[in-house]
């Protein structure tokens, strides 16, 4: 059985989320961790195989995958019929895949440096402006209520989580707030947020 190393309110509980949409919490280990956090809390968990102690980390068999986008393809090739994916030969599947990367190598950096307030000009034509990230979702919006179409995916789940954890973000994006909104919404995150929240707080 695939085993998920987790920790309540980190980049790991959209993989948990994840899990739970794809109707598959019965065929995956969630093993809860510690981690150093920001605020001077938490420790490395000797339990946690990750390399480098974050999560979340998914280990199948002799295999470990870690960073969110590769997990994603990996179980929802795994487990093709949650329809949260896009398996190979399917027509939207260069797309898929090309959102998830989209997010960990340019939304999350962008994000992160204008969170920051880093800037230079190195850094803008590496991985756009956030101005840049913002048109490229309003375009995908206007195609329909998700960013594959007219159904909920993967790519939505993880991409959305971004503005949960920023939502001042949004202020001036009508189109891209309302999908924040409704992704937000989905029976299944709300839950393990919840579930996350109350193991936080002891």
């Amino acid at each position: 059985m695939p085993t998920l190393y987790h920790s309540p309110m980190t980049r790991s509980t959209a993989i948990v989320a994840l899990i739970e949409e794809m109707g598959i919490a019965d065929r995956i280990d969630v093993i809860d961790v510690t981690i150093p956090r920001q605020d001077g809390t938490g420790a490395p968990d000797p339990r946690n195989p990750h390399p480098e102690g974050k999560v979340p980390y998914l280990v199948h068999g002799e295999d470990g995958i870690r960073e969110r986008g590769a997990i994603i393809i990996y179980l929802t090739d795994l487990f093709p019929d949650s329809g949260l994916g896009r398996p190979v030969g399917h027509l939207q599947r260069g797309t898929f895949l090309g959102w998830l990367f989209y997010y960990q190598g340019v939304i999350e950096p962008v994000l992160v440096l204008d969170f920051t307030g880093l800037d230079h000009p190195a850094l803008t034509a590496t991985f756009r402006d956030r101005g840049a990230v913002m048109a490229r979702l309003e375009e995908a919006l206007a195609d329909g209520p998700y960013l594959l179409g007219a159904e909920y995916s993967a790519v939505d789940l993880l991409i959305s989580g971004a503005f949960h954890w920023f939502p001042d973000l949004l202020t001036g994006h009508p189109a891209v707030k309302a999908w924040a909104d409704r992704c937000a919404d989905r029976p299944a995150l709300k839950a393990v947020t919840a579930r996350d929240a109350a193991a936080l707080a002891g």
